[in-house]
Order: C-alpha cells, then structure tokens, then sequence
C-alpha cells in the first residue's frame, strides 16, 4: 500500500512539475520581457515556483516510498533523452494547438522552455538520488511494533 500511495504521489510531482512549473516559468519570462514588469504577475509565478520547489522538497527528503521520486524522475529523464534523440517528437508532446485553453498552452511553453534549457535532465536527476538509497526502500520500524515485556519484580534489570 506504501508504494501504491508513492505510486500516485508520483504522478502527482510529474503534474505540478510540467504543468506547475511550466506555467510559472511561462509567466515569469513573459513578466520579465515586458517594459515595466508587472509585479504582481511575476510574484504569482514566484509562488508557484516556490510551491512546485516546495514539493519537489517533501518528496526528496520525505520518508515516503521511493516510488514517490522515481517516477517523476523517470519520466522527466525519458522526455529528456527523447528531446536528445528526436527534438521534433519531444515538442510534439507539448500542447500548443490554439484550440487549448490558453492556461494549457502557457503551462506547455513553459515546459518548453525547462526541456529545451536541460532544467528536467537536472531535476530528474536531483529526484533519482534519493532511488539510490537503500534505507527508503525498507520499511520504517516503530517502537510500537516491538511487543514490549515488562520485567519482574524480582529482577535487577
């Protein structure tokens, strides 16, 4: 059941990584490239970074199951190595029809831009390294679960 919950946590990063993350970054270029930027734009895109991060965070140093990072990290490093071997086919997966809600479409640019830049090669191995470590694969033992016996009377210790 721990990894079935990991399992969706995952799913979970790799939505507010792509689409979190790309809209924020989406809006963050976009308020910067304009002449006066318009700060309240750009603190909103801060935010969502900072809770996209925030995320990323819980997931890394948490003691969920390492499905948790794996899948996110897998799926972040696969889109990668496509984008390497066929750049055509990685932004093929990226909406960008103008029949998407236009939320959709910058989510998708700004994914764009984190591919394209090397963020996800860099943040699918940042969540893979956790994968690595043999303790979050094994059970976390409580000091409930020990029956405890209490000792006699009559002994010293």
């Amino acid at each position: 059941m721990r990894h079935f919950a990991g399992l969706l946590i995952g799913l979970v990063v790799v939505a507010a990584v792509v689409a979190g993350g790309g809209w924020a970054v989406q809006q963050a270029v976009g308020s910067a490239a304009s002449a006066p930027p318009n700060s309240q734009q750009m603190w909103i895109a801060l935010g969502a970074m900072a809770a996209v991060g925030l995320i990323l965070g819980l997931v890394v140093a948490g003691r969920v199951s390492p499905l948790a990072a794996f899948v996110p990290s897998m799926v972040l490093l696969a889109w990668t190595v496509i984008y390497a071997l066929d750049v055509n086919r990685a932004l093929s997966l990226i909406p960008s029809e103008p029949s998407v809600n236009q939320i959709i479409r910058d989510a998708g640019f700004g994914a764009k831009t984190m591919l394209t830049t090397g963020v996800f090669a860099l943040l699918g191995v940042a969540l893979f390294i956790p994968v690595l470590m043999p303790s979050r694969w094994s059970r976390q033992r409580d000091d409930m679960d020990e029956e405890y016996e209490p000792a006699s009377e009559s002994t010293y210790y």
